[in-house]
């Protein structure tokens, strides 16, 4: 037998056994899946060096930083879930229109049924787990896939989840582009991926042969206008740990900065000041900064710096997956570093005149995930948000929006589809389902909407359609 016909019958059981499992109700009770959410914070808790070690493993992520940004994170997100499963699982009672009384109405809120879960390498524990959150809330059975080139993590993920999680409704299938490709043939009842938008343009088209709802959580150039209502050094100190933040390689994270000829110029030396006050001097050394995930990486970032000239920064060591916080100038807007989303801890000056020609350079190109904007003036703020689309707005911090369990996190266009976090989760992993209950007496749809249509119907009726008008 060959491996990938293996493949194909581990995958095919795992799916079965999940399947049998939704199928007889072992994740309908709220008080199970609230079991299962407080096993999840139970492995993060007991677990955290572990975690923290695998995270500096792939990453090279510092212990706190992988606290703050990933295990935290997860812990935060479910102990929100369980303070609200309660009334997320309840539905909603609405009100219905007077032609149908007496009569009720609500939505119940219902599980998909088995759920994909297609985690990216940049943030491995917080982009498997975060999803999981809301599968496990809403009711649903699960496959977590996480990626491959974090293997200290996904390892941590695939051996610690059958020890916290009940294994008749949850699995992690580990591997690579032949696991994953395996996975999507197979048929599913929703599937959530975080990556790039080719992989994402796969996700969709796989899903779309069984017409398999999908949430895509994809990427793009995030961009940040700064003008002079702000106080610049402030705003670069914010912007540079945005960028910064697992060595730039945040979905969310800026990704290039617009602003006047003027006001760029004050911002270059306070920009790099912002970084050695950060990170240092040797920011080399410096343990709570992180490398590049792999040699493809650092090599693709190298070859970006091409793009434009550099004014800080720039050092590239291939061999230690290091590239150096870099600020670039003269940006050629054709290149790959203005036509690829960079990933990487470099920052490219975009130099506009004025705030249309910046409202008209974001909007020429493909709706960002994120885009933050750095103005006092309430005017400037509102012609933001009135006249460009992106999938969260920030404004004087980046990347922060993300701690906001009430705020929805996807993007839109080429930056994604759908969205989670919060309540959010909870809803992307339900089917909310329409309950109208009208009792048979009295009889009201027969005395006004049934045929034969009287006079006095049709006076019923026209009445109703002049107060609808």
């Amino acid at each position: 037998m060959t491996k990938q016909h293996s493949v194909k019958r581990d995958t095919s059981e795992i799916i079965g056994l999940l399947r049998d499992s939704f199928a007889n109700g072992v994740t309908r009770s709220v008080a199970w899946r609230d079991q299962q959410l407080a096993g999840l914070a139970e492995m993060l808790r007991e677990n955290s060096e572990a975690f923290e070690s695998a995270l500096q493993s792939d990453l090279g992520k510092s212990p706190v930083e992988g606290v703050l940004t990933e295990i935290g994170f997860l812990l935060s997100e479910i102990r929100y879930a369980r303070s609200h499963l309660k009334s997320w699982t309840r539905g909603k009672h609405l009100t219905v229109p007077l032609a149908l009384l007496p009569a009720s109405a609500r939505v119940v809120p219902e599980p998909y049924g088995t759920v994909l879960v297609i985690a990216p390498w940049n943030y491995p524990l917080m982009l498997a787990l975060s999803p999981l959150i809301g599968v496990i809330a809403a009711g649903n059975t699960g496959v977590i896939k996480p990626s491959e080139l974090a293997p200290h993590t996904s390892a941590a993920v695939a051996s610690l989840i059958p020890l916290y999680l009940d294994p008749r409704a949850f699995a992690v299938v580990e591997g690579g582009v032949e696991e994953t490709t395996e996975l999507l043939g197979q048929k599913w009842d929703y599937i959530f991926y975080t990556g790039n938008g080719t992989v994402g343009r796969i996700v969709q088209a796989a899903a779309a042969k069984n017409l398999t709802p999908t949430t895509l959580e994809l990427g793009g150039k995030s961009p940040v206008y700064v003008d002079d209502s702000v106080n610049l050094r402030a705003a670069a100190q914010r912007i540079v740990w945005g960028k910064l933040m697992n060595s730039g390689q945040t979905c969310v994270a800026p990704d290039y900065l617009l602003a006047t000829p003027s006001i760029i110029t004050k911002l270059i030396p306070l920009l790099a000041d912002a970084v050695r006050d950060l990170y240092g001097t040797a920011v080399q050394q410096n343990p709570d900064y992180g490398r590049i995930i792999n040699e493809r990486h650092t090599k693709r970032l190298s070859a970006l710096l091409e793009g434009g000239t550099v004014v800080f920064g720039g050092r590239v060591d291939i061999d230690d997956l290091f590239v150096e916080p870099t600020i670039i100038t003269d940006v050629d807007l054709d290149s790959d570093l203005m036509t690829q989303e960079i990933f990487g801890p470099i920052l490219p000056l975009i130099p506009v005149s004025n705030l249309d020609e910046a409202i008209a350079f974001v909007n020429g190109r493909d709706k960002p995930l994120a885009l933050y904007v750095f103005s006092n003036d309430r005017s400037i703020r509102s012609r933001w948000i009135a006249e460009t689309s992106s999938g969260a707005i920030g404004f004087d911090v980046p990347a922060a929006h993300l701690m906001a369990p009430g705020l929805p996190f996807g993007g839109v266009g080429e930056s994604g589809t759908g969205n989670y976090h919060g309540a959010r989760s909870f809803l992307t992993f339900s089917h909310e389902k329409a309950v109208l209950t009208k009792p048979l007496k009295p009889d009201t749809l027969r005395s006004s909407v049934m045929p034969p249509f009287t006079e006095t119907k049709q006076t019923i009726i026209r009445k109703l359609l002049n107060k609808l008008s």
